[in-house]
């Protein structure tokens, strides 16, 4: 059992010592916003990416995304067992660490390969970040606020979601693609000095460490699976190496998900999709996740590179749409009951389709924001915002409390799975037409009308 699943099972009223719940929410809730933030705000900088780095073809410069989300959704499940062994103050302190500096290091890469390299590096803390978090919140929190701080934790990735892009204009429009990066330092440093202060120790758990082998077949079989998409354009659907990528990829995943069966401390805990309910929401996590993760990319991109939009404006013609995604994520957390939670997520995931849908019939041939990329965006942010969250607690609820912890990390990981599969997929479609958004947004929509048809498969059994 993974930390953060132990700490669900262990909590109790006035447990914590030294800081109080409140302030270890605060800090879990700041180091997941930075988390997710890096995972959206650098799609705003990507234009500028492509002018510093003019000689990179676009599929290889879709790896400053695509690197971040294929070590977070590799690690993830590790990271919360490796909590087991190190102790959960460990690991947060640890990881913020990491993450301040790898932050550093993209922001002084001189060249595109090694800028890729730090957000890999990148990626693999924060995926150390968030299950720490979640397991210090749940350490600290007494059982009657634990809901609501829960509510809160989640929260933090929908409010980055809504910073993020008009952020990251800012700090691109006074500075450079740089700044998305170099602003992490103060933070992540800030971050760190306070949980020094205010996380009292933990002590460890069991000694059994996470299967090390099975982990990185799981990290070479996503990356190697989306190396393939992203080139399959550049070197030739045919050629000999994206065949051994593709096919590689594909047999050291079968490889994590065999040992996972059979290890005792597995890279993905797989016993978690007995349940009917949360294994089709696994499903909706990957679907989604790739259409999202594609659309947060492309949105930017298109109006940066087709309607010429400053990097600035760029990043505030995708805000509201987000800032509606925060709304209806605190709308749905609050009035939806457990009963339509299926229908709010199969209703989410068909807005952002239509949404999809709308930019494909018609951006194209329009330069009219207000008549055709704004209201898009809008049904956009409200459905990400609304299947998101339903998902998320429908998912946590089909499992006992003693495993939402593990159950969580396990959907943040096909979430990232399909973000990471989804990003290829934009950079194979835009590699082979640099103009090719259409083809994008088509791909965005088809894959959350699948989203939204899988959403209705978790419509409880009734009789």
């Amino acid at each position: 059992m993974s930390a953060t699943a132990k700490a669900g099972a262990a909590v109790r009223p006035g447990s914590a010592t030294g800081a109080g719940p409140g302030r270890i929410l605060l800090l879990a809730c700041a180091v997941t916003f930075l988390a997710f933030l890096d995972a959206t705000v650098v799609n705003v900088a990507f234009p500028d990416l492509r002018t510093a780095f003019p000689d990179v073809p676009l599929p290889r410069l879709t790896w400053v995304v695509s690197a971040y989300a294929v070590f977070f959704a590799a690690l993830l499940a590790a990271a919360g067992r490796l909590a087991d062994v190190l102790g959960r103050r460990t690991l947060f302190l640890g990881s913020t660490l990491a993450f301040t500096l790898t932050s550093l290091a993209a922001s002084a890469a001189p060249d595109a390969g090694l800028l890729i390299a730090a957000r890999a590096l990148q990626g693999a803390a924060a995926a150390g970040m968030l299950p720490a978090a979640l397991g210090l919140v749940l350490a600290h929190t007494p059982a009657e606020r634990r809901a609501a701080a829960l509510g809160a934790w989640g929260a933090a990735g929908g409010l980055a979601a809504a910073v993020g892009p008009g952020l990251g204009g800012l700090l691109v429009e006074a500075w450079d693609w740089r700044a998305v990066f170099l602003v992490n330092v103060p933070l992540g440093t800030a971050l760190w000095y306070a949980a020094v202060r205010g996380i009292p120790a933990d002590p460890p758990g069991e000694r059994r460490l996470p299967d090390l082998p099975g982990t990185a077949a799981l990290a070479l079989g996503i990356g190697a699976v989306v190396a393939g998409l992203s080139q399959g354009e550049e070197w030739g659907w045919a050629s000999a190496r994206v065949l051994v990528l593709l096919g590689g990829g594909a047999a050291a995943g079968l490889l994590a998900l065999v040992r996972s069966r059979r290890h005792p401390a597995p890279a993905l805990d797989l016993d978690l999709w007995r349940d009917r309910t949360f294994a089709r929401a696994n499903a909706v996590s990957l679907l989604f996740g790739a259409a999202m993760y594609a659309w947060l990319l492309t949105g930017p991109l298109f109006l940066s590179t087709h309607w010429h939009y400053p990097v600035l404006r760029a990043g505030l013609g995708v805000t509201p749409g987000a800032v509606l995604a925060t709304a209806g994520a605190l709308l749905v957390g609050r009035l939806v009951p457990a009963r339509l939670r299926w229908a709010v997520v199969t209703g989410g995931a068909l807005v952002f389709a239509v949404n999809c849908l709308l930019l494909w019939r018609w951006a194209e041939g329009s330069d009219g924001y207000a008549q055709v990329f704004l209201p898009a965006g809008l049904l956009g942010g409200l459905g990400i915002g609304t299947a998101l969250t339903a998902l998320s607690t429908a998912a946590s609820a089909a499992l006992p409390p003693t495993r939402f912890a593990a159950g969580t990390g396990l959907l943040l990981t096909t979430r990232q799975l399909g973000g990471g599969l989804g990003v290829a997929a934009t950079a194979a479609l835009l590699g082979r037409d640099a103009q090719g958004f259409p083809a994008v947004f088509l791909m965005c929509g088809l894959t959350a009308l699948a989203a939204a048809a899988a959403g209705v498969a978790m419509r409880p059994r009734t009789g």
